[in-house]
């Protein structure tokens, strides 16, 4: 009730002003001729003071009192035709105001109504943070996130890595005390998008390890949780992710993606502190640091502060001189060339990261390649890291589609 109160007072004051001005006319501060009024009426009072000293004489004083007369009158007159000049018709003026009045006053309650939220209380800092809290301790479980995902089109994968797959999935399950055997089968359904099999997978292979699991080991199965969830963190993807930062502060993904929980739960200022003090103990390229890069200006806007990203210079791809040298290649040694250009490619875009245009490419190349596990596993990397950019994101479905992992 106090800010409508408050709010009418200032559009009442506004409107008051509006039209007192327009009431009042545009004139000027005093006419032209009334200096020369008041430099007349000095004169005829001079004329009398001359003739009591006995300057002038009588029938001197009357001609000047003539004179100074018609200047008068024709100054008054002059005054009243620059007075009638500048008058304004009072009807008009009045119609005026209370359009200007009501234009005012109603025009700022609809455009309050269509902008603004009426009847929302205020939200001081304080109660913003609490409003978070509440809303990260009620938010939806690993589970009913994933219920809410649409299903996933199946990748096309060789026959051949189709029937490793299940031999390894057999194998997981008759001995799932099989350390190393968890950790690949996690991998392996990571590369195929099957995010929940690679999370349960992970999660095996950490309870194994016990003590020795490391922060990367926590902050892939988060990884693979938010993947599965659809880029949302539930409380599950936070305790990794609490744990692998618990074992190591400074690691890269796991700041990032508690970045992401922080910003879902409604607190863009803590997202902002966490990813800046990322990138400061992280200045090194890798592929998080490219998904930072990407949403941090965003974030600070939404955190009401002003910051400018710095963006690592891009990577060049092969010259002109290679393309040259592949030409007079034979067909084999030719395919061995763009394999390990694209295996360069790929451990680059691993380690330092990139822009959409080189994970696109490293896409595409694997498909012409026919490594769409790979691809695949690419694909799903690149979509995490940028994700909320529609630019990139369209890109990187182009090339899934060229190299036929989309369906």
């Amino acid at each position: 009730m106090t800010f409508w109160i408050l709010i009418s007072l200032t559009a009442l004051v506004v409107a008051a002003l509006l039209v007192l001005a327009l009431l009042r006319g545009r004139s000027k501060d005093e006419p032209t001729a009334a200096y020369d009024l008041r430099v007349y009426r000095e004169q005829l009072t001079g004329v009398d003071r001359d003739l009591a000293r006995g300057v002038i004489g009588e029938a001197d004083a009357d001609r000047i009192r003539t004179e100074i007369s018609r200047r008068i009158l024709a100054a008054d007159a002059m005054i009243r035709k620059e007075a009638e000049g500048v008058a304004q018709p009072r009807g008009v003026t009045w119609v005026v105001a209370l359009l200007l009045v009501a234009a005012l006053m109603g025009g700022g309650l609809m455009l309050y109504r269509s902008l603004g939220a009426p009847g929302y209380g205020d939200l001081p800092l304080s109660l913003r943070k609490e409003i978070a809290e509440e809303r990260r301790l009620t938010r939806p479980d690993q589970a009913s996130a994933e219920a809410e995902q649409p299903e996933r089109p199946k990748p096309r994968i060789e026959q051949q890595y189709a029937e490793l797959m299940e031999q390894l999935r057999a194998a997981v399950t008759a001995r799932p005390d099989d350390l190393r055997g968890n950790i690949l089968l996690a991998q392996n359904e990571a590369n195929l998008g099957n995010f929940k099999a690679s999370y349960e997978a992970m999660a095996q292979a950490i309870r194994l390890m016990g003590d020795d699991a490391s922060a990367r080991d926590y902050s892939e199965m988060a990884e693979m949780m938010i993947a599965a969830a659809g880029g949302y963190v539930s409380p599950e993807a936070e305790a990794a992710l609490q744990k692998a930062l618990d074992i190591d502060p400074d690691n890269g993904p796991a700041q990032y993606y508690w970045g992401v929980m922080l910003l879902q739960v409604g607190r863009p200022d803590a997202t902002f502190r966490v990813w800046q003090e990322a990138l400061r103990a992280n200045p090194a390229p890798a592929p998080w640091v490219d998904a930072i890069r990407a949403r941090i200006e965003d974030v600070a806007a939404r955190a009401g502060v002003r910051y400018d990203a710095p963006q690592p210079a891009s990577q060049p791809g092969p010259s002109a001189e290679d393309m040259a040298a592949m030409e007079e290649m034979t067909p084999e040694a030719r395919l061995d060339a763009i394999r390990g250009m694209v295996a360069g490619l790929s451990e680059r875009l691993a380690t330092d990261g990139g822009t959409p245009e080189e994970w696109a490419r490293l896409i595409r190349s694997l498909g012409v390649l026919d490594e769409r596990a790979q691809a695949n596993r690419v694909f799903h990397e690149a979509q995490q890291v940028f994700a909320g950019d529609d630019a990139a994101l369209a890109l990187i479905r182009q090339a899934g589609q060229a190299a036929e992992i989309l369906q």
